[in-house]
């Protein structure tokens, strides 16, 4: 996630210009901010808590905040014709122009992909050991004796 963030920050004033399209912009996101903040998504360790979130409301994890900072960058702002001001675009209203995958949806196929191709390797793999839970250490699990 820091280095999305990081990304993100280096192509901010991109994002922002007026002097690009929207659509531009969107495959800007898309192949650069978001191929780096996916990366490696296959080995991220959700708690019980996070995974909750994903099952229950995909508005309320870190991922959907992240995505919608981007797209209210590429956007930007909304003049509101009642009141005459600028607002920020809601998030509905970001859902209807940015009409793509929740990158939320996009991490658990990743996921499963990845738990397949760690089922397949051999035992004498490091990440497969790790999976399946044996260890090389011999030393026993209690604490050692006081002398």
């Amino acid at each position: 996630m820091k280095s999305g963030n990081a990304c993100y920050d280096s192509v901010q004033n991109v994002l922002s210009s007026r002097w690009l399209s929207k659509n531009l912009k969107i495959k800007k996101y898309r192949k650069i901010i978001l191929r780096v903040f996916m990366y490696g998504c296959e080995t991220w360790s959700l708690t019980f808590r996070e995974e909750r979130r994903l099952r229950v409301s995909e508005k309320n994890i870190w991922l959907r905040v992240f995505e919608n900072r981007m797209l209210r960058r590429i956007f930007g702002p909304k003049g509101d014709e009642v009141t005459r001001e600028w607002r920020k675009l809601y998030n509905e209203e970001l859902n209807y122009l940015y009409f793509s995958t929740n990158i939320a949806r996009v991490i658990k196929p990743r996921r499963m992909r990845w738990a397949g191709h760690v089922a397949r390797m051999g035992e004498s793999r490091y990440v497969y050991r790790v999976l399946v839970g044996k260890s090389e250490c011999t030393r026993p699990l209690v604490r050692p004796r006081r002398k």
